[in-house]
């Protein structure tokens, strides 16, 4: 289940100044985590930015001692690890600068479904549970994995709600699996692995629920998924750093406006009054913003374009077949795969998207209808 690589990956991110970046950095230089034990203290002059001072600590036999118990706590608990230099972590979150090293989780990380986060203030009024409720009521028919933080509040009824409507979620810790936090959402957390759903951490087992570790628990948050929805918050509040990381991943954020009056409206209103975040102005409207095309019920198009008669030019053709071909490919795969650049397929894919033969998702990705 483990190898030398596991081995070396924990030993390695327990050294002194080796963050994700400067984890990344190593190993792109080195090949793999156990090459990087052995060389990068004679060889680091080959890695940009990196001076002895980062790379003293690699090497030293306690933290590999650490890592040899910390792959026992794993089989004995059935967690799993993802490297994200072996390519194992999710597709959008692998996509961000500072994504973790090392992936710790229970239940399975299926690396292909389609991601919201929602997050929110864990002083969640009548409002912002009728808001999820109904989300999920409407949403329910589509393929797509939920992702929140565990926290009470807000995250608890995003989990509660997935499972009670058969959608998949996944709860990203702030600690190692050695604990759970909040003490009141353990049962929960056992239902989510019983529907199906992950827990997941980049915590080992021995850290704690420290303060700092929710806010770095967030930027995970954010870098699952295309969009991040803020259902409710107040000035400050956890969940502003995570539409912070969102907006800075150039990922879509939306926000439940409420009045300005209510403390836990105040801190979507002022994302919304900043251009930090969309305004939810309707559920139907929001799931359409989130590019859902999963439906198993589809109604049909009370007036269909007849299609057999539609004509499209060369480029049209062209772009439609490679999008046709590739389900929810980027503008930049779309541009390499063709040969063309991105300033001349944009008008293109509006004409296509007016046609009715393609929909725009969030994060410049596209499907065909």
């Amino acid at each position: 289940m483990y190898t030398e690589e596991h081995l070396y990956s924990i030993a390695l991110r327990q050294c002194l100044q080796i963050g994700d970046i400067n984890f990344s950095k190593l190993l792109k230089t080195f090949g793999n985590a156990k090459n990087t034990w052995f060389q990068a203290k004679k060889e680091y002059q080959k890695v940009d930015g990196i001076g002895y001072k980062t790379v003293m600590d690699i090497g030293n036999p306690e933290h590999l001692k650490f890592a040899e118990q910390e792959l026992k706590f794993c089989e004995n608990h059935q967690v799993q690890i993802s490297l994200r230099h072996l390519g194992q972590l999710p597709y959008l979150l692998n996509e961000c600068d500072d994504a973790p090293s090392i992936l710790y989780h229970k239940g399975n990380l299926d690396i292909s479904p389609q991601y919201v986060s929602l997050i929110g203030t864990r002083n969640i009024t009548v409002y912002g549970k009728k808001f999820i409720h109904d989300f999920f009521e409407e949403a329910q028919s589509f393929n797509f994995c939920s992702v929140s933080g565990l926290a009470l509040g807000t995250d608890k009824e995003v989990h509660e709600q997935s499972i009670n409507h058969k959608t998949k979620t996944i709860a990203v810790l702030a600690h190692g699996f050695t604990t759970l936090y909040p003490p009141r959402n353990k049962k929960l957390s056992e239902k989510i692995l019983e529907e199906g759903g992950t827990l997941v951490t980049e915590f080992n087992s021995s850290r704690k629920p420290d303060r700092e570790n929710f806010l770095q628990r967030n930027r995970i948050i954010a870098g699952f998924s295309p969009s991040t929805i803020v259902v409710e918050t107040g000035f400050g509040g956890g969940s502003i750093s995570t539409a912070t990381y969102a907006n800075n991943y150039n990922r879509d954020v939306y926000a439940l406006p409420g009045k300005i009056t209510d403390p836990y409206s105040q801190g979507c209103n002022h994302l919304i009054f900043q251009h930090k975040a969309i305004a939810i102005s309707g559920i139907k409207n929001l799931i359409n913003c989130l590019g859902f095309n999963t439906s198993s019920h589809q109604m049909e198009e009370l007036f269909p374009i007849p299609t057999e008669d539609l004509q499209l030019s060369d480029n049209q053709n062209l772009i439609y077949k490679t999008i046709f071909h590739n389900p929810q490919i980027s503008l930049d795969d779309l541009s390499q795969k063709i040969d063309l650049s991105t300033h001349k397929i944009l008008p293109v894919i509006l004409e296509l998207e007016l046609l009715g033969k393609i929909r725009s998702l969030s994060g410049r990705q596209f499907v065909a209808i």
